[in-house]
């Protein structure tokens, strides 16, 4: 079936183009770089892997509840009217919101295919261009595995529009710093805090293990920004630093207040202002909101956009204590958590192994 025919939403338009007003650089050094990040593009060579052989797409999705989370991280869980549903709505609520939130993952992935892919033209350094041309692989990647993902629903919704507004500003930023920035900090450390939930939250296999297979690279590219930004902003003047904090903060407002899912409550026939005032305490909403947050405030005190801007903003917004989070320790249990994963389905497909040759002939 063609993947259009899921949307239940006219998403418009097949394609969005979004002009785009900056050099293509050329870099004639062909020297290593900087070692770290060298060592950065070798480990993205190395952990390339393959979305049709490391993941078991055998696997089924639950009728009532595909990726079979807890009913906490249902946004309006414990709201009256979601409350007084019958079974078979609750089932087709949760179906919904879940769709979208996997749309958004692969919509995001898209936008940072397409990043990735402008970094490697706009950047100057040339080992930087090595490592960006592995996130691109990784982000075609993670598009493929989310959309075969989403294929087992039969739902899917377009683009949300505060996250198309995010890609629209990243991408026509003509300086190359600000798709780093955009990208590489925001919209990863993003979609880090929501596959993080996924993760760590699903009995389903099959979607825990989409999602931790996707973060182990996310936690690269991460990386990758860091080194290129931590390197860069130190030579910027004290009004280009306070522009790129406004920017920072003005992205962390709209990630904090704007993703409520509109589309899907009045998919359903719900009230969007009920249910957006009833998730915005959810305990599913701060959780997430921890989580997003923690995977981008100590990255930009990293980087070195630490000035006042900055900090009164996110003095203003609680979150100016998780600056010290350690995020290598992050990246680190990321990849451990992937390498779990593989251990797991190498152990059981042992097992099926065994009791396969035990059996008579």
């Amino acid at each position: 079936m063609p993947f259009r025919d899921n949307y239940v939403i006219d998403p418009g338009a097949a394609t969005w183009a979004v002009p785009q007003n900056f050099d293509a650089r050329f870099n004639w050094d062909y020297d290593d770089g900087r070692a770290a990040m060298m060592g950065l593009y070798r480990k993205g060579v190395e952990m390339q892997w393959n979305a049709e052989t490391r993941i078991d797409w055998s696997q089924d999705l639950d009728e009532d509840n595909p990726q079979q989370l807890p009913e906490a991280m249902l946004p309006i869980s414990g709201m009256a009217q979601y409350e007084a549903m019958s079974r078979r709505d609750k089932a087709r609520v949760r179906k919904h919101f879940q769709a979208w939130n996997l749309s958004q993952f692969m919509q995001g992935e898209q936008g940072a295919l397409i990043c990735a892919a402008k970094i490697v033209t706009q950047v100057p350094d040339m080992d930087s261009k090595f490592y960006a041309s592995t996130q691109v692989i990784d982000e075609a990647r993670h598009v493929e595995a989310y959309n075969r993902l989403l294929r087992k629903f039969g739902v899917a919704y377009p683009i949300t529009a505060p996250l198309q507004e995010l890609i629209d500003q990243v991408l026509r930023d003509s300086r190359w710093d600000m798709t780093y920035l955009g990208m590489q900090v925001v919209i990863e450390g993003l979609a880090l805090a929501a596959f993080q939930q996924v993760r760590d939250n699903a009995q389903n296999p099959l979607a825990a293990a989409v999602n931790a297979y996707v973060m182990q690279d996310e936690s690269r590219h991460v990386a990758f920004g860091r080194l290129a930004l931590r390197d860069y902003y130190p030579h910027l003047s004290q009004a280009e630093r306070d522009e790129r904090e406004e920017f920072l903060l003005e992205a962390c407002y709209l990630m904090r207040d704007r993703f409520d899912a509109v589309e899907v409550w009045r998919t359903l026939g719900l009230d969007p202002a009920a249910c957006a005032a009833h998730m915005y305490d959810s305990g599913y909403m701060q959780q997430f909101r921890s989580a997003l947050f923690t995977r981008i405030v100590p990255i930009v005190k990293d980087i070195g956009l630490w000035g006042d801007t900055i900090r009164e903003g996110y003095t203003e917004m609680g979150i100016i204590g998780l600056a010290d989070v350690d995020v290598q320790a992050l990246q680190d249990s990321d990849e451990d958590i992937a390498r779990q994963f593989d251990a797991r389905r190498a152990y059981v497909a042992s097992v099926a192994d065994r009791a396969k040759a035990m059996e008579p002939a």
